[in-house]
């Protein structure tokens, strides 16, 4: 086996991508403090062609060295929204008819692996909101959202990093929607 020059992949231009059918899927990153979190977000936003990002609360918002660094452009690509507040952020997109569910261990929280491709909020445009490093998405946050899901884990921590977190999540979603 060959490894693939870049050229060969034939990726979208940023204009392609701005102009090319998106994945019903918006990312919320609630006060996430890392801007290798949030370009690595950026950069798997870009991969699935995620319709947006919102930054919500202490989140760095491009253009920024740091962000540029994990994102690789990912950042030009992906449209992205700036929210004072998480809670505005899902408001808004509750407003827009979009089902919201937070990512995080709750009481009655979905499996991922749970979700029915063929389920009434699979059929809708989804957000999915990712929380702080440390004290995940805020409870009042998760109070508004329409749902939770939750990735099972099996090892000692309960955690896992945001943008691995989002990286399985918005897969889960991608693979979801080819499959319909």
């Amino acid at each position: 086996m060959r490894k693939l020059r870049t050229i060969e992949m034939q990726r979208l231009s940023v204009e392609e991508f701005r102009q090319a059918e998106k994945l019903p899927l918006v990312v919320v990153l609630d006060d996430v403090r890392s801007m290798y979190n949030i370009g690595s977000v950026f950069r798997t936003a870009d991969a699935f062609r995620v319709e947006a990002v919102y930054l919500c609360g202490i989140t760095a918002t491009p253009p920024h060295p740091e962000i540029h660094k994990t994102a690789l452009g990912g950042e030009d690509s992906v449209s992205w929204k700036y929210f004072p507040t998480a809670l505005e952020a899902v408001e808004d997109l509750q407003q827009q008819g979009y089902f919201v569910y937070a990512v995080e261990q709750c009481e009655g929280s979905t499996k991922l692996q749970e979700i029915a491709p063929d389920s009434p909020e699979a059929a809708q445009r989804c957000a999915i909101v990712f929380g702080n490093e440390v004290k995940g998405v805020h409870q009042e946050v998760v109070d508004q959202c329409n749902g939770c899901l939750e990735i099972p884990q099996f090892g000692t921590k309960h955690s896992l990093n945001v943008s691995v977190t989002a990286g399985i999540v918005i897969w889960e979603f991608a693979k979801r929607k080819m499959e319909l």
